[in-house]
């Protein structure tokens, strides 16, 4: 993939009232994340770019990370869900960002667009380049078509979408992961929102 120019969407996110901050490199963000969070209570999202980034490791060594997909042992998915719920920090990626910086994405437990929207100190959102696209349509499109695919399949479901693997079919599957959709237009009233945007394709 031909390396993405990020001076439009920097200059669109800064003025939708974002703090934007870009990278070369995974590894260089989560230096930056680890010396900008410290002694913190932090909640991740369930997300395929955090977890290829190491961030869970290397922040759980000077901070207490909530993140479900390292559930510890005696406790659930849902406690381990909602600790991250309440932690003042809060981490996630997104399936889809447009040129303009509206910020789109799609939940199955919602509990990620929930933790988006409110309810922590601070939001970090990061960005691999692989999840722009060119307008809101795009975007959405991306995350539709693109991203829940592929997070269907790594989930395991039997959905129309995880076993052809080309594109969303508006199922009423049983097991369908898409159950809710959020566009976050600007940065919301409360709390401060900082975007991570990295010159790497991470996650779907």
């Amino acid at each position: 993939m031909e390396r993405k120019d990020f001076t439009l969407l920097k200059e669109n996110l800064t003025a939708l009232g974002y703090t934007v901050n870009c990278f070369e490199t995974a590894s260089d963000a989560v230096s930056y994340l680890n010396a900008a969070i410290d002694k913190q209570t932090v909640g991740f999202a369930g997300s395929m770019t955090l977890g290829q980034m190491g961030l869970y490791e290397s922040l759980s060594t000077h901070n207490q990370v909530f993140w479900h997909l390292r559930t510890p042992e005696g406790k659930t998915g849902d406690q381990v869900r909602a600790q991250a719920g309440a932690a003042a920090v809060y981490i996630s990626s997104v399936n889809g960002i447009s040129e303009n910086g509206e910020i789109v994405n799609i939940d199955g437990n919602c509990n990620r667009v929930a933790s988006i929207f409110y309810g922590h100190k601070k939001v970090y959102l990061v960005v691999g380049e692989n999840k722009i696209a060119k307008d809101y349509e795009s975007a959405l499109y991306r995350a539709r078509n693109i991203a829940a695919p592929l997070n269907a399949k790594r989930l395991g479901v039997k959905t129309p979408c995880a076993v052809k693997g080309d594109r969303c079919y508006d199922c009423k599957s049983p097991e369908r992961i898409c159950r809710g959709l959020s566009v976050l237009w600007g940065k919301p009233m409360t709390g401060e929102f900082e975007v991570l945007l990295i010159h790497e394709n991470l996650g779907y």
